[in-house]
């Protein structure tokens, strides 16, 4: 996520002042978006050992490995096999089947619309209330296999294509988005959404393969959703407000 909160913060919070300040405000805003999470964390876990923990012992245990003398040949096999290959065999299962279906969405067509721009209309509505529209709500949506495609899917949305992509740069990325109505409350709302909405597709894997459970997994996705959509409308409603 954070070459998202990066690279908004440049493009939007970057140009709210001089140009000397720009990168300042910049890095202030993305420290600032992080430390909201952390926060948040904190309260949402205090609030839930209050309520639907309340009474349930607390531990953490943290597993240490026999020591031996390191060998650089074990340490490389043990990386590749363990670490490299494993989290891309997760990614490949998880994130090919949402780019299959994205592709379908986008050329797919019920009345000379795509499926794509149905589902779009039919979320605007939520996402003007939220700072937001509906190409961003399915950008993350579909992007629940991997953060990394929402980006690519957004600009998808926006320039009608029937194939995710990039920009080559972020001036070009800056152009798309002004030329669709953001502005830096849009740039916040985002950025916040980011950051509270449901994990990635492998955490929820991870989160199922670990607890062995439905409910706890949907719970993991649906708390943070809320969570996301109340902060942002509250934000933009909020700044609604004060811009008036």
């Amino acid at each position: 996520r954070f070459p998202t909160l990066i690279a908004l913060s440049t493009i939007f919070m970057g140009t709210l002042v001089s140009q000397a300040y720009s990168s300042v405000l910049a890095t202030l805003a993305v420290v600032a978006i992080i430390m909201t999470g952390i926060a948040t964390t904190l309260l949402v876990s205090s609030l839930l050992s209050r309520t639907l923990f309340r009474g349930m012992p607390s531990f953490f245990v943290l597993e240490l490995p026999p020591f031996r003398r390191p060998q650089l040949g074990q340490i490389l096999i043990r990386s590749l096999l363990d670490r490299t290959l494993f989290v891309l065999w997760r990614a490949v299962v998880i994130a090919a089947p949402a780019g299959a279906l994205t592709w379908i969405l986008a050329n797919s067509f019920v009345g000379g619309t795509s499926v794509f721009a149905l589902i779009v209309g039919w979320l605007n509505p939520l996402g003007q209330l939220m700072g937001m529209d509906g190409i961003i709500l399915i950008a993350f949506l579909l992007g629940l296999p991997a953060n990394e495609i929402v980006l690519p899917i957004l600009i998808m949305g926006y320039i009608s294509a029937g194939s995710m992509l990039e920009l080559d740069s972020l001036n070009a990325l800056r152009i798309l988005l002004l030329d669709h109505g953001w502005t830096w409350i849009t740039a916040l709302c985002v950025m916040l959404f980011s950051l509270l909405h449901f994990p990635c597709g492998t955490t929820l894997y991870t989160i199922f393969k670990e607890t062995r459970s439905a409910r706890w997994t949907l719970l993991s996705a649906l708390l943070p959703l809320l969570l996301g959509i109340v902060v942002t409308l509250l934000i933009n409603q909020g700044a609604q407000i004060i811009m008036r």
